[in-house]
């Protein structure tokens, strides 16, 4: 119980960070309400693993580079909300059809494992929760790396239930969206919620 005490601090910001809406949450939602769970799980599986090898990449040294290159956070920063707006745009724009009864695969492509792990290259929440990890949680000496790639595995432990969270919740939306209608308007507001949370995030 002693060696898991240092730990609650990380484990209650992990929880936070993951299941708090952002870019990646939001797409997981619109994903399984139209998919289910079963098929959104890559997604979930990709994000996750993504984010947990951000915060070991920034961790190991990633961070320290980027502390004194404040432009170049910035350039980060603007390029991952025009691409999340450009994703936005694309789910807005997409056609109109109904949910299938039967579990059948909408026509357009999914994000997939590996398009999830590369969303949090250009996710600015995720930069921000990284950075924040490598600055509060990891401390300083020889033994960072190790604390880093412990943190790493603690955050993807912990992020897996909590976007599960919003795949069950997008499934459970998925009753009401029966009609292409109705599923156009849920799509349209998952655009502006994404094109929400990508824009806040350049807020002070």
């Amino acid at each position: 119980m002693s060696d898991t005490l240092p730990f609650l601090p990380f484990l209650m910001f992990a929880v936070v960070a993951s299941i708090t809406p952002g870019p990646t949450n939001v797409i997981v939602l619109s994903h399984s309400a139209r998919r289910g769970v079963a098929a959104t799980l890559p997604i979930i599986v990709g994000g996750c693993g993504g984010a947990a090898l951000l915060v070991l990449s920034v961790g190991i040294g990633v961070g320290d580079a980027l502390a004194s290159h404040p432009r170049l956070q910035r350039a980060m920063a603007w390029t991952g909300v025009l691409w999340l707006s450009w994703l936005a745009w694309q789910i807005w724009r997409s056609p109109a059809s109904a949910i299938a009864t039967d579990g059948a695969e909408a026509p357009r492509k999914p994000l997939g494992l590996a398009g999830a792990a590369g969303l949090q290259l250009v996710n600015p929440k995720t930069w921000m929760m990284a950075l924040a990890v490598a600055s509060v949680f990891a401390g300083h000496g020889a033994d960072q790396t190790h604390q880093v790639m412990r943190l790493s595995l603690i955050f993807f432990v912990v992020s897996l239930p909590c976007m599960g969270a919003w795949a069950v919740l997008g499934a459970g939306a998925a009753r009401f969206l029966r009609s292409p209608a109705r599923q156009k308007r849920f799509e349209r507001l998952m655009a502006l919620v994404l094109l929400a949370s990508a824009w806040g995030s350049l807020l002070p």
